[in-house]
């Protein structure tokens, strides 16, 4: 029964999955000011953390739409607790007056691999959809920002959004 039990989470995943993915692909029109700081304690409070720690290096405000951002930070935390171990260190602050990084101290995504994450379908987690971060991808975009990935401070996974407008450190 088990098995069965799995694979059905596994369906209800990627259709959920899917139908976020449809949604998100519209240009977003409709922004408010959103603080960094509460935007990140509410995504990290849903998801399933284990032991791991979030810091949040920076405030910051900027214009978006927090109700579609909440999907890009929910996702990055569980691939950084799934990637990085139930005990990993996620960090979350601003890398110039005009980004945001989410960063961790997980094993980090290979240099050749960095484009092919973001592509639909693609996992590397048993169970997972591969829709995570090609949704994180498109609603960057949908907001005109532009997403990188590079290596963390400690060796870990880093995703980079640069805005196109300033927001305000606090």
């Amino acid at each position: 029964l088990d098995p069965l039990l799995q694979a059905l989470d596994r369906m209800e995943a990627i259709v959920e999955d899917t139908l976020t993915l449809a949604r998100q692909g519209d240009t977003i029109s409709e922004t408010e000011s959103v603080s960094l700081t509460n935007l990140v304690g509410k995504c990290w409070a849903t998801v399933d953390t284990d032991d791991a720690t979030i810091e949040i290096i920076d405030e910051m405000t900027f214009q978006a739409d927090p109700d579609r951002l909440r999907h890009v930070f929910e996702n990055l935390f569980r691939n950084a607790v799934e990637h990085g171990g139930s005990d990993v260190t996620v960090r979350v602050g601003c890398h110039n007056e005009l980004g945001i990084y989410v960063e961790d101290n997980g094993p980090g995504i290979p240099v050749e691999k960095r484009d092919e994450v973001l592509k639909p379908g693609h996992t590397s987690a048993q169970g997972g959809t591969g829709f995570g971060l090609t949704i994180v991808k498109r609603i960057v975009e949908a907001h005109g920002w532009e997403l990188s990935v590079a290596d963390g401070t400690d060796g870990g996974a880093r995703f980079e959004f640069e805005m196109s407008e300033q927001g305000e450190l606090v």
